[in-house]
């Protein structure tokens, strides 16, 4: 009676650990028995968004009456956006987990937590598993006054936050323009295959990459049910190294011999639509084949310019969103008004290498474009007396004055 009571409380106890660790990770965001994060084509597209978002420098700035740009080093934004969102989170894990769950979920949700003593901004992020959208069915989008959030959050409270305290970025993939279809969804099939392969490679490996064999058994011999069974799992056992032997021989008895079964894995072009797959989740993600190690039809200067394609083809869609958003959700309309903006800094990540930047912030400078100042503060240089004037090469005149040098002289030849 005591070792049935000890087993059935193992079991329950088992059960329960079971259910509470398919909750925690069912609110991590991560499906039980289905974890399409292993896949490694998949993990590494939410990997390089992620990171290309969150290296991105994001600065509150103001657009001058002059069509200047002003950063608001004063302002409570500022240190929203540059030294922390939130206390326990930086700008670059916040924004790395907001692209994370717009790309894995569709949908990607913060709180804004305002403080109208000192017009701080605190953001933090939900779970976007226990967010629902409430609207009126019955009437058009157009009618509504607003949308409202409900979020159920894990310790079984209910949240109702109005469009304006939510940051909400959604999916390239949107048709009622209220929520995103996430990229998971959209490739299902996909990530099922590449994660049946890759799971089929793990078994392989498992095996040493010895091929499956059949065993025959001699006609002429009779062979009891029960002795093929145990005779099985002897030769089993010495396949997997666990007999006495090793995995160097089998005992073969008389009247038996092996068979090998040799399937090949270049006969089901098995590689080859394992990278086909690979490039087409890529290809969802807008992830060049570069970020993927793939390099077949790719040089060196190629490669920086599917960097370049990868900035403005991909993620300009991702940072101009993401600017709306906090312009019009973190802004007042009198701020807006005024000139006052979020802006990421893609300049960051294009800078090139040493030479290149020099020679551009050079041209910058002796064309009136920069000030000297500006161009040191490109590279993280002090400020000089002087340095805030523009300069230009005195050799450009304008159209209209071409000629004017030359009146009131004489041209002598020498």
């Amino acid at each position: 009676m005591f070792e049935f009571w000890k087993k059935r409380k193992k079991k329950n106890f088992d059960e329960r650990r079971n259910i509470e660790m398919n909750s925690l990770l069912q609110f991590l965001g991560v499906e039980p028995g289905e974890d399409r994060l292993s896949e490694v084509t998949y993990f590494t597209c939410l990997k390089v968004l992620g990171e290309g978002l969150s290296k991105l420098p994001l600065a509150v700035q103001r657009v001058s009456d002059d069509g200047g740009i002003v950063d608001l080093f004063n302002s409570p934004l500022w240190q929203t956006a540059k030294v922390r969102p939130n206390p326990y989170m930086s700008p670059t894990t916040f924004w790395t987990a907001m692209e994370n769950n717009r790309n894995h979920f569709g949908n990607a949700y913060a709180f804004i937590e305002r403080n109208p003593v000192d017009s701080s901004v605190r953001l933090w992020p939900l779970d976007p598993e226990c967010m629902r959208i409430e609207t009126d069915l019955l009437r058009e989008l157009s009618d509504l006054d607003d949308i409202t959030y409900v979020y159920s959050s894990p310790s079984g409270k209910m949240f109702r936050f109005a469009s304006e305290d939510i940051l909400h970025f959604k999916s390239s993939v949107v048709f009622a323009g209220l929520v995103g279809l996430s990229v998971r969804n959209k490739l299902r099939l996909s990530l099922d295959g590449a994660m049946m392969s890759q799971e089929m490679l793990n078994e392989l490996y498992k095996n040493h990459f010895v091929p499956k064999a059949a065993v025959q058994f001699d006609s002429a011999s009779l062979v009891n049910e029960d002795y093929e069974k145990n005779y099985l799992k002897v030769l089993q056992e010495y396949a997997d190294g666990k007999g006495d032997g090793g995995n160097t021989f089998l005992p073969l008895l008389p009247g038996t011999s092996i068979v090998p079964l040799n399937i090949k894995l270049t006969d089901g072009q098995f590689l080859e639509l394992r990278k086909y797959s690979a490039l087409q989740i890529a290809a969802a993600f807008g992830i060049k084949p570069n970020h993927l190690n793939n390099y077949e039809k790719s040089s060196y200067a190629n490669s920086e310019a599917q960097q370049l394609a990868f900035y403005t083809d991909t993620m300009l869609y991702i940072i101009k969103q993401y600017e709306e958003e906090l312009n019009y959700k973190l802004l007042s309309a009198s701020q807006r008004r005024r000139g006052f903006r979020f802006k990421f800094n893609i300049a960051a990540v294009l800078r090139g290498d040493t030479k290149s930047q020099l020679e551009s912030l050079a041209m910058g400078v002796s064309n009136g474009i920069y000030t000297p100042n500006e161009a040191r503060r490109n590279l993280d240089l002090p400020a000089k007396s002087g340095g805030d004037r523009i300069y230009f090469n005195g050799s450009n005149i304008a159209v209209e004055d071409a000629g004017k040098q030359y009146d009131g002289k004489i041209m002598v030849d020498e």
